[in-house]
């Protein structure tokens, strides 16, 4: 028989990658990488096809043994950041006096995508009170007229009732056009940021349509059953369909793939991922186990769209060095790519002959103080990041980002005769400027997620992980490892992805009917998705600030029993963890509760102050899974352990024990449950009801003697 397999393809601005992974063991059985198909007249989707057929064939795979298949690709960052994007008709509706403000608020202008790119709009109102056909066709003609290649509709008050949106988006399909509707997008009233959130989207469905049917097609031709799903920008995934709606969702999901195969691998609990190309390094950060997401913007406005928290900076393996007045100022952030010149790393230290200093301007606009080398025949080379981490010994032997050291050395030699200082130093001159550039992005990032800084852990994935990883490690003094397959992070990243959907309204006060609601919304949208629903996670989260109530699911598209290098640690590896965590010595450790994968730990800390005069006791709480992994770190509060059959008195009791209650009226504690393989946070409510409603819905089929361990902080 046949092994069952997992396929993952990633489309990069250079290469397109595919990985094979065994279904059952998570291991990888076959890669492949082909130039990306950007000239092709199919564009990037033939390229998927090519890279598909090469796995199958190569590896003798039969279709009916691939149980999932899915691609991440950077098409729709790089339409906004290129503006490759269609003209985008707006037909705005409103009713009375609230009309008036529809008119503007949905009127959004000329969207700026990058530096001189924009995203064009052309609109037009209409009064939705006595609407009719004839109305609408007249605006669809009147904006088709003006250019626009496809419509939008965004009606206040559509998220309530979306009537009119599908009334225009229906009757666009007889003129022949791409439509959406704000409602499609986001369930916020929010009119102006879900207009431009829904033009946004718009104007990406004309080029995604067309990559989403080549792709969807070629799977079908290659016999393969299962469906193709696509990476979504928050690190799921979603069926093909979904991007037909909503391809804004696969904004930035290359860089989304990269940290979800680091976390498939590498069990880290706060650290920080990066994932280094050969121009620009994108780094994300990790936090009890989990990737960190924020509100995407474009264009300085914020959408209502969330995205992993990536910052990307021009610093990576191709990065060249800036000499000003005989000296070396900067690091990037053009690299050897963009100026089209080869690394001295990787050529035969014979094409290295009588080296000399020059300097090129990599685009018109750039100063010319970008080093090159110059040898005899003519040949030119970049001096880059990477031949001077290869001198200075941070890459190993067998790494991807390994090449000839003794060209690099000759080359850096030229520069550094120059400088009138030794090649080593010259190395390291670079280095530093790089690094320092990468630690004060990290140093914010600890900052702004509080990370454990006992327990920090960088690592690196991409083809250029030990140009920056290791030496950054040492800078900082923390701990760094380069990912298992790291240049191909991404891809697996893409065969394991999880399915994620997401839903919010704007509710004032919710009931139990409307959380109940919500919860079966988000449930029904994630296993459309591709979602088996005995796998399904569901965070509900009440912002009684903003009237928001928000579910959040995740899922496996079918039931996983395994987890890549599932290694139950012991509990003596457990609690050497917690040791590393809190820096508190194991005799005031103690375990106080385990269910299923979960391990509930308090650490007493003695803090002294006043020159050890006073002496002040916390109680650290650490929730770690089977594999070593903190999945939840409070400095206070406390923890319980019961059978489902006393949530509604002794879990209630331990509720009031931990609630404040002052003149604004009780203040509930962040509440956590884990059981069997879930965990369940109970943190974004703010009533008790709210709180027991949640609670039992999650644990509805669960056995009345399974034991939960349930945590309550006053810690935010």
């Amino acid at each position: 028989m046949n092994k069952k397999v997992r396929i993952g393809i990633d489309v990069g601005g250079t290469f397109t990658d595919a990985v094979v992974i065994d279904n059952s063991t998570y291991e990888i059985i076959a890669k492949a990488k082909i130039p990306t198909t950007h000239h092709e007249k199919e564009g990037v989707a033939k390229g998927i096809v090519q890279v598909i057929n090469k796995v199958l064939k190569e590896n003798n795979i039969l279709p009916d043994d691939v149980m999932f298949i899915a691609h991440g690709t950077t098409q729709a960052t790089n339409a906004l950041l290129e503006g490759d994007v269609a003209k985008t008709g707006i037909i705005g509706m409103g009713k009375g006096l609230e009309g008036e403000r529809a008119k503007g608020e949905t009127n959004v202008g000329k969207i700026e995508l990058a530096a001189g790119k924009y995203l064009n709009t052309v609109h037009t109102y209409l009064e939705s009170s006595n609407l009719n056909e004839e109305k609408i066709e007249k605006a669809i003609t009147e904006l088709k007229g003006q250019g626009a290649e496809v419509i939008v509709a965004s009606e206040a008050y559509s998220v309530d009732d979306p009537d009119n949106e599908i009334k225009v988006i229906e009757l666009c399909e007889k003129f022949g056009l791409f439509a959406t509707g704000g409602y499609e997008i986001s369930q916020l009233y929010g009119l102006m940021a879900r207009t431009r959130t829904a033009v946004v989207n718009g104007a990406l469905i004309p080029k995604m349509m067309e990559t989403a049917n080549m792709t969807e097609k070629s799977v079908k031709n290659a016999n393969i059953k299962k469906p193709l799903m696509i990476m979504r920008c928050d690190g799921g995934v979603m069926t093909v369909d979904e991007v037909r709606k909503r391809p804004i969702l696969t904004m930035l999901s290359g860089l989304a793939a990269g940290v979800a195969g680091a976390l498939m691998y590498e069990k880290v609990s706060d650290g920080i991922f990066f994932e280094v190309g050969g121009t620009s390094t994108d780094i994300s950060v990790i936090k009890d186990g989990k990737v960190m997401i924020k509100n995407a913007q474009v264009g300085g406005h914020k959408l209502y769209l969330t995205s992993l928290d990536v910052r990307t900076l021009g610093i990576a393996g191709g990065s060249m060095i800036v000499v000003e007045n005989n000296k070396i100022t900067d690091v990037g952030p053009r690299s050897a790519h963009i100026a089209k010149k080869e690394y001295e790393l990787f050529t035969d230290t014979e094409n290295i002959k009588n080296p000399k200093v020059n300097f090129v301007a990599p685009r018109p606009d750039d100063k010319a103080n970008y080093v090159v080398i110059e040898c005899d025949d003519d040949k030119c080379y970049s001096l880059t990041l990477a031949g001077a981490a290869n001198i200075l010994g941070y890459v190993p032997e067998e790494d991807y980002a390994r090449g000839n050291i003794e060209s690099a050395k000759l080359a850096w030699k030229a520069l550094a005769d120059k400088l009138g200082i030794s090649i080593e130093e010259a190395c390291k001159q670079a280095m530093d400027i790089a690094i320092k550039k990468v630690k004060d992005i990290v140093d914010e990032l600890v900052r702004d997620y509080d990370l454990n800084t006992s327990i920090i852990r960088l690592v690196g994935g991409g083809g250029s992980a030990s140009i920056v990883t290791p030496y950054l490690g040492e800078m900082m003094g923390v701990k760094y490892n380069i990912a298992k397959n790291a240049p191909y992070i991404s891809t697996i990243g893409v065969a394991l992805a999880l399915v994620r959907e997401q839903v919010e309204r704007n509710v004032a006060n919710p009931t139990q009917e409307d959380i109940r609601k919500i919860r079966a919304d988000v449930m029904d949208a994630v296993v459309k998705a591709g979602a088996n629903h005995e796998t399904v996670e569901i965070t509900v989260e009440i912002d009684s600030q903003k009237n928001i109530l928000r579910a959040i699911a995740t899922g496996a598209t079918e039931l996983r029993t395994k987890d890549l290098n599932t290694a139950k640690k012991t509990d003596e590896e457990l609690m050497k963890t917690v040791k590393e965590a809190t820096g508190v010595e194991e005799n005031e450790i103690k375990l106080v509760a385990k269910s299923g994968r979960w391990n509930a730990f308090i650490a007493n800390k003695i803090e002294k102050k006043l020159f050890g005069l006073l002496k002040s006791k916390k109680s650290l709480i650490k929730i770690v899974d089977d594999e070593g992994v903190i999945r939840l770190q409070k400095n206070s509060g406390k923890v319980i352990a019961i059978n489902k059959a006393k949530l509604n008195d002794e879990f209630v009791e331990f509720i009031d024990d931990m609630t404040e209650y002052s003149d604004a009226g009780a203040t509930l504690p962040k509440v956590y449950l884990f059981f069997g393989q879930k965990q369940v946070d109970l943190s974004g409510v703010t009533s008790k009801e709210q709180l027991l409603s949640l609670a039992n819905m999650d644990l509805e089929f669960v056995n009345n003697e399974t034991k939960i361990i349930a945590v309550a902080s006053k810690e935010a």
